[in-house]
């Protein structure tokens, strides 16, 4: 199939992109089109007016302060994969985008088109909700910050308004005895995952979270009142800690978001 009709508008800068889109009815974002391409050629997306983003300079960019740094929307997985960023995780961006569907979509896919798009498989949706990470939103009177766990409302739904436009991804430094885990169990490579088990652990930042994703709504973040350590975390164990999130699922599900969550608890404590 090929597309419905549509307009096509490509702005050069945010205010001009926002303009666009709190004054045209039915408008689509187009940044790295990974995601909709497939869904304008499906025709299930059939927007009256694609807004092009993809060469606004502002949404490219990546800036720094002393608490985090904020990479802009349009970044690729690959730019974060080649470590041609600053990365306040010390590694763990990379490892994470390294892992995402295959070189050529990682070459063309986005930080920001993956969170607006908000799929619960998404790599993204689940690393930088376990980070912590807010989302930078520009709108028609301001701009706004917001945490990603409240940005994401459910599957494919998110806080991002018609009218408004998601221009990067705010992420707290980490210090160098923070830990990482990150493991996704997929039926092949390059696929969405069935789930994904992700740990951060900062003690420096008294900062610990353990997040399960690819449950069909938002990232579950699990609250733990201490470090699992490099054994502390079971297949039991998170499948307590699953069930007491109020992940609802059967048997077949529960273990295998237990087996991601205690594979990636391991990689985060196994040095």
């Amino acid at each position: 199939m090929k597309p419905a009709p549509f307009e096509y508008a490509r702005p050069q800068t945010v205010a001009e992109a926002v303009r666009l889109l709190a004054t045209t009815p039915d408008a689509k974002v187009l940044a790295g089109g990974q995601t909709l391409g497939p869904m304008l050629n499906l025709r299930l997306a059939q927007p009256a007016v694609l807004v092009d983003v993809g060469r606004i300079p502002e949404l490219a960019a990546v800036t720094e302060d002393s608490d985090a740094i904020t990479i802009g929307a349009t970044v690729t997985h690959a730019a974060i994969e080649d470590r041609r960023i600053q990365d306040p995780t010390g590694g763990f961006l990379a490892h994470v985008a390294r892992n995402i569907a295959y070189r050529a979509v990682r070459t063309r896919g986005t930080i920001g088109g993956s969170l607006a798009h908000a799929d619960p498989a998404a790599d993204w949706l689940s690393a930088l909700t376990a980070l912590g990470a807010e989302v930078v939103i520009a709108g028609p009177r301001s701009n706004r910050r917001l945490p990603l766990q409240a940005f994401i409302r459910g599957a494919m739904q998110t806080d991002l308004g018609a009218d408004e436009l998601l221009i990067g991804v705010r992420i707290a430094r980490f210090s160098s005895r923070a830990r990482f885990g990150f493991h996704k169990i997929c039926r092949k490579t390059g696929e969405f995952a069935e789930a994904i088990g992700v740990v951060v652990d900062d003690p420096e930042r008294t900062f610990l979270c353990v997040v399960a994703g690819a449950t069909g709504g938002r990232p579950i973040a699990m609250e733990m009142k201490a470090a699992p350590g490099a054994k502390g975390m079971t297949t039991d164990t998170a499948r307590t800690l699953l069930k007491d999130a109020g992940h609802t699922a059967d048997a077949y599900d529960l273990t295998l978001h237990a087996a991601a969550l205690t594979r990636a608890c391991h990689e985060a404590y196994a040095a």
